[in-house]
C-alpha cells in the first residue's frame, strides 16, 4: 500500500472476521480475529482514506479533507483476501483499506479524530463545508 501514498502501518496481522455497513447509522463495523470489535465513521473512513488523493505521496502531502460530516459508504468492494475498496456517496472510490490499514484505523481512531478536528481548525475548514 506504499506505493498508493498511505501512512506507516503497525504491521498487524489481525484479519476481520465480519464487516458489517450500518448504512443508516453510517458507520462500518468491524470486528477482527484478534478480538476487536470496532465501529468506524464513514466520515472518519474517507477522511483517512488511504488513497494518493488523501494521503499524498508523504506525510507531509496530505489532504485535510473538510464538508465531509455526512458521507455515506454506498459499496464495499473485496480485493482479494487482503483489503477492501470502499465507495463513498462524494465519488471517492479510490482507497484500498488493506486489513492491516483497517485494523491500525481501528486501534488509533480516537488519536486520528483529535488529529482530524484540529487539522480542520486549524486550516479555517469545517465539518460541514
Amino acid at each position: 500500500m506504499s506505493s498508493m501514498g498511505s501512512p506507516p502501518l503497525t504491521g498487524s496481522a489481525a484479519r476481520p472476521v465480519e464487516i458489517r455497513l450500518k448504512r443508516a447509522e453510517r458507520v462500518l463495523e468491524l470486528r477482527f480475529d484478534d478480538g476487536l470489535h470496532v465501529t468506524l465513521s464513514a466520515e472518519l473512513l474517507r477522511v483517512e482514506s488511504p488513497s494518493a488523493e488523501v494521503q499524498g505521496h508523504g506525510p507531509s502531502q496530505k489532504t485535510i479533507v473538510g464538508g465531509k460530516r455526512n458521507v455515506a459508504i454506498t459499496a464495499i468492494e473485496p480485493v482479494g483476501h487482503y483489503a477492501v475498496r470502499l465507495v463513498f456517496d462524494d465519488g471517492h472510490d479510490t482507497g484500498l483499506y488493506s486489513w492491516t490499514y483497517l485494523h491500525e484505523l481501528a486501534s488509533r481512531q480516537d488519536e486520528l479524530w483529535r488529529g482530524y478536528l484540529d487539522a480542520l481548525q486549524a486550516r479555517g475548514l469545517s465539518r460541514d463545508r
